[in-house]
């Protein structure tokens, strides 16, 4: 059996939820960002007591086809950002497409109308967030992250960037105690 889980972002949520999954007797089978499989279907005691301690956690069940949707979306876009050893060469919408079997324009107007927001936003706010952790590892210059998340240019990278955050990307850079966000709350 499938549960859905909503903001599982990292691998460490990952090891997070397979441990309450272990705390409610409940035996998984696999768990991947935002979905986990357990063996048998859990007893409504079961599944109560581990929306509470996922809850209080920071995740949440998920039980509508909808939701399950926007959190796939979510769940692609920042396994596309920031786990992916290549950007994809698809553009998004025709990965989004390709992995959910929806036509896109359903994905974003639904998208729209739950979170607020475009798809296209959020992705970009990803990518804005990919940009400052490979600043702050101060390890690659401005034109290989340029290259590493796809940008058409360093000037293009530059723009968003500091349309999105305020400042340039070397402004950012030379903050000492430069403030990122977490992926959950982006």
């Amino acid at each position: 059996m499938k549960l859905y889980i909503k903001n599982m972002v990292c691998s460490r949520c990952k090891i997070m939820v397979k441990t309450e999954l272990e705390k409610a007797g409940l035996q998984p089978v696999s768990v991947d960002l935002g979905e986990v499989e357990i063996k048998e279907a859990p007893t409504p005691a079961q599944l109560k007591r581990l929306e509470t301690s996922l809850n209080a956690l920071g995740f949440e069940l998920i039980d509508d086809q909808k939701s399950r949707i926007i959190e796939q979306i979510k769940t692609l876009i920042i396994e596309h950002v920031h786990y992916a050893e290549t950007q994809s060469p698809l553009k998004l919408s025709a990965l989004l497409t390709s992995k959910l079997n929806y036509d896109y324009g359903y994905l974003s107007n639904l998208f729209s109308a739950v979170e607020g927001s475009t798809i296209e936003k959020y992705y970009i706010a990803q990518r804005i967030e990919k940009v400052k952790e490979l600043l702050v590892y101060n390890e690659l210059s401005l034109s290989e992250i340029a290259f590493q998340l796809s940008y058409s240019s360093v000037a293009y990278l530059s723009s968003q960037f500091k349309q999105i955050t305020g400042m340039t990307p070397s402004a950012f850079k030379a903050l000492q105690g430069s403030k990122r966000t977490n992926l959950e709350d982006i």
